[in-house]
């Protein structure tokens, strides 16, 4: 192999899976690893859900404004088509994506690509997230990153949504959701079935 920067090695395929709750760093962490590659000299290419608009079409962005351009696409399979020579391919908000995202990203990771994925892994109401569960598990690098519970300052387990609303996906911030640990996640849970008439 050779060194391009030290630490950072062009590497043999391979995936890497950045998760947990909202507002943990998960988008952070993987434009981190992007721009290292980048500075490393090896080819990259970023991909996200077309529904993901919240700060920008085409950017991915972090809750801190950092930014990296991407390209956003409606299914998993458009991933094989774009990214035939590249070194590393960045996925967010991969639990948008369709059930065909983890053989998407074993044959990329197969043929020497190393692949990087960020999503949540629980949605709302504590329950695996799309593909996220199948990616941790092919994964040959698992990161859970952890919001701070904003009601009691211990490590976040979840993304509790604020506003009413069943649908699974519903894109939003801080208006929307807040992360929660567990014991925090169980009063709202209770709190908010009292109020039910």
């Amino acid at each position: 192999m050779t060194d391009y920067l030290t630490g950072e090695q062009r590497r043999p395929g391979r995936i890497e899976v950045v998760c947990g709750s909202m507002f943990s760093g998960k988008t952070e962490e993987l434009i981190r690893r992007l721009r290292r590659a980048e500075f490393a000299r090896q080819t990259v290419e970023i991909f996200k859900p077309a529904i993901d608009t919240r700060y920008s079409e085409e950017d991915v962005v972090s809750h801190d404004r950092h930014k990296i351009r991407s390209t956003p696409i409606d299914s998993s399979a458009q991933i094989l088509l774009m990214a035939s020579s590249i070194d590393v391919v960045g996925i967010d908000e991969a639990q948008f994506f369709d059930d065909g995202l983890p053989d998407v990203c074993n044959q990329l990771a197969n043929r020497g690509t190393r692949v990087i994925v960020a999503g949540l892994d629980m949605d709302f109401r504590g329950v695996p997230f799309g593909p996220m569960p199948a990616l941790c598990a092919i994964a040959d690098e698992v990161t859970k990153v952890h919001a701070i519970c904003v009601r009691c300052g211990a490590l976040a387990y979840v993304s509790h949504r604020t506003v009413a609303g069943d649908k699974r996906v519903m894109l939003g911030e801080t208006q929307e959701y807040e992360p929660l640990c567990r014991e925090c996640y169980k009063k709202a849970m209770e709190e908010a079935a009292k109020a039910r008439p």
